[in-house]
C-alpha cells in the first residue's frame, strides 16, 4: 500500500475496530436493561468505581511515585539489544512515553489492535528508569556518581537473575487485567530495542479494601511506610530533585513466613518495635507516635529493643537526611513441588529518593549489621535505576521547563539524552 506507513495502518484499523467494538458494546448493554425496577445493574460502568479512575501521566515528576500504592505490580527489567546505540534508545524512549501517556489516560496506542483493553486504565501508572548502560551510551557525563549499585552487605544472598538491568518499567493499577495488558503492549511495543530480563510481580490490598490514607501491611501482618514523607516540603526535601528526577532502589526480599508464624505476637512485636494491631511504637498509643527509644520497664530493660527493626531503621540525630519513600509490593509464589513450605513469598522493597547514597544505604548497611529481622528476611536481589523528571504534552513544554520545574521534555530523559552523543 503506497503512502500508507504501518503505524498509519494500525491506527486506522485501530479506529475501525473501536467503532466495532463501541457498538457491540451498546447493543450488549442493551440487552442487558432488564433489571428489576428501582434496581440499577451490577454490571452498568457508571457503578464501578474504577471505570472513571485514571491518573494524570504528565507532570514535573512522573506518576507512579507518590501516587497512592495501587494494588497490583508489574516490574519490568529490559537490556538493550546489541546494536542499539544513542538514536536508538532515544527512539524507544520516545515511543514508550507516547504509547505509556495513552496508555495512562484510556486511549488506545497507535499499534495495539484492542482499545477495548484500555478503555477503564483503573488508576494506571507507567514509570520508566534508566540503569547505568543508558547513560553510557547516550549521556556519558551525565550518570549519577550513585548509579554503580547498593555495595555489597555481608548477609546479602543476591541473585543474578533479580540484578541490575539497563532500563525498567514500574507498572501499576488497581486492575490486574489492565496491569497485565499495559505490561504485555509496552513489551511489544519495544522488542526491537530491548528484552525482558526479568519480571517482578505484586500485590497490595485491592482498590477500596482498606480505608483511604491507611498504611498497607506486607505478609509478615507490618504496617510498612509508616514514616513515609507525606507534604510537598517532604518530597522535596527527600524524594525529587530540582528538575523532578528521582532514583528507584529495587530490594527483593525472601520472607520465612513458616519461621515467622512460630513467634508469639509478643515476640513479633518485640522484632520489629511497634504493634501490629495499629502499628503503634511500642512506647506509643499512635502509629505515627514518635518512638522513645530511652523508656525502659519495669525491670530496667528497654521497651524497644534496640535491634528491633524499627530502631535500626531510623535516621540518627546528626543524619536526618536518611529517608526516604518506601512503596513495597508482596508477592506470593507457589511453592516448589514437593516443598513442605505453604509459599515462596516476600516483599519487592520499592526505595525512591534523591541520592541512595546517602540516604539508602546507611539505613540498609544498620540493618543488615544487627536488625532481628533478619533472621526470618533474606535479599535476594538488587538494582538502581535513575528517574528522569516528568513530562508534557508535545508542544506545551516551555523551553528550559525540564531543567526548571521538571515536566518539560516530550519524552523520558530527552533533556538528558539529547546532549548525549550519537
Amino acid at each position: 500500500m503506497p503512502g500508507v506507513s504501518r503505524r498509519g495502518f494500525l491506527a486506522g484499523a485501530a479506529g475501525a475496530a473501536g467503532a466495532a467494538g463501541a457498538a457491540w458494546t451498546s447493543m450488549l448493554l442493551a440487552g442487558c436493561d432488564d433489571a428489576p425496577a428501582g434496581e440499577e445493574s451490577n454490571s452498568a460502568p457508571n457503578n464501578e468505581p474504577l471505570t472513571g479512575a485514571a491518573v494524570a501521566f504528565d507532570g514535573a515528576t512522573q506518576a507512579g511515585i507518590r501516587t497512592p500504592t495501587q494494588a497490583h505490580l508489574n516490574l519490568a527489567a529490559f537490556n538493550l539489544r546489541d546494536g542499539v546505540d544513542a538514536a536508538g534508545v532515544r527512539r524507544l524512549m520516545r515511543l514508550w512515553t507516547e504509547d505509556a501517556r495513552a496508555l495512562a489516560s484510556g486511549r488506545n496506542p497507535l499499534s495495539s489492535l484492542e482499545p477495548e483493553m484500555v478503555e477503564w486504565p483503573a488508576n494506571l501508572t507507567i514509570t520508566c528508569g534508566f540503569g547505568p548502560r543508558v547513560f553510557a551510551l547516550a549521556a556519558p557525563d551525565a550518570a549519577p556518581a550513585w548509579l554503580g549499585g547498593i555495595p555489597a552487605m555481608r548477609r546479602d544472598a543476591l541473585r543474578p537473575e533479580w540484578g541490575q538491568s539497563d532500563l525498567v518499567l514500574q507498572i501499576c493499577a488497581d486492575d490486574p487485567v489492565m496491569c497485565a495488558w499495559a505490561l504485555r503492549h509496552m513489551t511489544r511495543a519495544g522488542v526491537d530495542y530491548a528484552r525482558i530480563a526479568w519480571l517482578q510481580q505484586g500485590f497490595m490490598n485491592a482498590y477500596g479494601s482498606i480505608p483511604k490514607g491507611r498504611t498497607p501491611r506486607n505478609l509478615f501482618g507490618q504496617v510498612d511506610g509508616t514514616v513515609n514523607p507525606s507534604t510537598d516540603d517532604d518530597f522535596a526535601q527527600q524524594v525529587f530533585n530540582p528538575d523532578g528526577s528521582s532514583s528507584l532502589v529495587v530490594r527483593r526480599i525472601a520472607m520465612d513466613l513458616d519461621g515467622w508464624e512460630r513467634l508469639d505476637r509478643a515476640s513479633r512485636e518485640q522484632v520489629v518495635g511497634r504493634r501490629l494491631d495499629d502499628g503503634a511504637p511500642l512506647t506509643g498509643h499512635d502509629e505515627h507516635d514518635a518512638p522513645d527509644l530511652s523508656a525502659r520497664d519495669e525491670f530496667g530493660l528497654p521497651v524497644i529493643d534496640p535491634n528491633s527493626h524499627m530502631a535500626r531503621a531510623m535516621p540518627p540525630a546528626d543524619h536526618p537526611e536518611q529517608r526516604f519513600l518506601r512503596r513495597p509490593y508482596n508477592y506470593n509464589l507457589p511453592p516448589a513441588p514437593g516443598s513442605e513450605s505453604l509459599s515462596d513469598a516476600g516483599l519487592i522493597f520499592l526505595a525512591y529518593q534523591k541520592d541512595p547514597e546517602a540516604q539508602f544505604t546507611p539505613v540498609l548497611r544498620r540493618l543488615m549489621e544487627a536488625d532481628r529481622l533478619n533472621e526470618w528476611t533474606t535479599h535476594i536481589g538488587s538494582a538502581v535505576y535513575w528517574l528522569p523528571p516528568g513530562t508534557a504534552q508535545p508542544g506545551t513544554a516551555q523551553p528550559g521547563a525540564s531543567q526548571e520545574r521538571g515536566g518539560g521534555d516530550a519524552y523520558w530523559g530527552e533533556t538528558v539524552l539529547a546532549g548525549g552523543r550519537g
